[in-house]
């Protein structure tokens, strides 16, 4: 897209040259051209007004047939020679000696019957003309680098805003279900932003409740299952054979259901995994950092990303950013201090990597500990469905996530790994974020020490 903007607008810059300034260019050339033959007219009729007057005075002849050379040698270009050929009189010549090879000459026939002829080399005049030439392709190369300039710009407003919905809409596509505010100042792309904010929280709000409505029914079914066999279990030990065999049939059945919702359950959690794939991770982590570091600035806190180059591991990009975005913003919400978002290079290894987040708040309180991750639970003001719901995307990849320190809090993303994948220890650093840069903001600033 950027390329074809920008050739666009360089092939109407093209035409625009070769419509105006060819034109330009020999008009300039014509125009030196006729100047020349005028500022010689010029001096033509200045010679003869001279050589008038002389005569109207009755000057005594002398060497010089009675015309003060001198006088006339004023009107006569650098370089340039004028003849004079007067009734009666012999020729004279004043300025330049012959001049050799192509010459501009202008005549004038006096009313006494004389003649000047003025000429001046014509490589001074094309010395002019391409001078003029020189400053319509100095302007024609100027327009060009004001327009690739003005072209560059018009491709990245155009461009980039464009990259950006896309990328969102494949972010949406993929389970990302995070709302943007960036907008563009273009109604046309501002709008479609609009809706794909809308949209992915009416689709966030949509898996939400059927998530929770699969897990209820898998609960309920479960517990009535169990019921049910608990009864049936009771019956096999009735004194009558044939109540014990349609008992043990009806126990074979019930195991038969209870399969068939494992399988069922076990099924819709394949499906779910089926978009992870193999993903480096820094790059990953380094987009969501830079997504959260503002929000962490605008209340005076600092966000820091320590991840090695080269780390792969199994997942759904989509997941994984919402996943650690919800944990950044249960640190922005009721954490304290730097948030720091860190790869240890001393993993477990092979098959699981760690993903710690990090602040410097007081942490869980120990009546939450056991059930920071159940729906619902939460002492502050939110939903507690946050934590709960990052869990759920990271188990739908084989992975887990733990709280692992309740003070000051960690919670741990185990991401599953195929292979060891190679790691550059001198990649690996404290307080690096988005392509190798510190993500800082000013001092720390307390927030309210309960999560959800």
């Amino acid at each position: 897209m950027r390329r074809r903007v920008l050739v666009s607008i360089l092939l109407v810059i093209a035409a625009t040259v070769l419509t105006l300034g060819v034109p330009l260019g020999i008009v300039s050339w014509r125009v030196v051209d006729d100047l020349v033959q005028r500022d010689l007219a010029g001096r033509l009729d200045a010679v003869a007004a001279s050589i008038s007057a002389q005569a109207a005075q009755s000057v005594q002849p002398g060497d010089d047939g009675g015309i003060n050379l001198q006088r006339l040698e004023v009107a006569i270009p650098p370089g340039g020679r004028l003849d004079i050929r007067m009734a009666g009189r012999i020729e004279q010549s004043v300025g330049a000696p012959p001049i050799a090879g192509p010459t501009y000459s202008e005549q004038l026939v006096m009313a006494g019957g004389g003649l000047l002829r003025l000429s001046i080399p014509a490589d001074q005049v094309r010395g002019e003309q391409l001078g003029a030439l020189a400053l319509v392709g100095l302007a024609v190369a100027l327009s060009v680098v004001v327009g690739t300039g003005v072209a560059l710009l018009t491709a990245g407003r155009l461009v980039t805003p464009l990259t950006d919905v896309a990328r969102r809409a494949a972010r949406l596509g993929s389970g990302d279900f995070r709302t943007f505010r960036r907008r563009y100042g273009i109604a046309e792309l501002d709008r479609v932003a609009d809706v794909l904010d809308s949209s992915a929280a009416d689709i966030a709000a949509l898996i939400g409740r059927e998530r929770d409505l699969a897990g209820d029914i898998s609960h309920q079914l479960r517990t009535r299952l169990t019921g049910l066999r608990l009864r049936l279990e009771e019956l096999a030990l009735h004194p009558d054979p044939e109540v014990r065999t349609e008992v043990g049939e009806a126990l074979e059945q019930t195991d038969r259901l209870v399969t068939v919702v494992d399988d069922l359950l076990a099924a819709a959690r394949s499906r779910r995994a089926g978009g992870a794939r193999e993903l480096e991770l820094r790059p990953e982590l380094a987009e969501v950092v830079q997504d959260w570091a503002p929000r962490l600035a605008g209340t005076g806190r600092r966000l820091v990303l320590d991840c090695p180059d080269g780390v792969l591991v199994t997942a759904t990009a989509g997941r994984l950013r919402e996943t650690v975005g919800v944990l950044l913003d249960n640190a922005l919400q009721h954490g304290a201090g730097t948030v720091t978002v860190t790869v240890p290079a001393d993993g477990p290894g092979p098959p699981m990597v760690r993903v710690q987040v990090a602040d410097e708040g007081d942490g869980v309180p120990d009546a939450l500990v056991g059930h920071v991750f159940e729906r619902g639970v939460s002492t502050a003001s939110s939903t507690g469905i946050g934590l709960g719901l990052a869990r759920a995307f990271v188990e739908a990849d084989g992975g887990r996530l733990e709280l692992t320190r309740p003070r000051p809090p960690v919670f741990t993303v185990f991401l599953a790994q195929r292979e060891e994948a190679p790691v550059d220890p001198s990649s690996s650093g404290s307080g690096v974020s988005v392509d190798g840069e510190s993500v800082d903001t000013a001092a720390s600033s307390s927030g309210n020490t309960n999560r959800r």
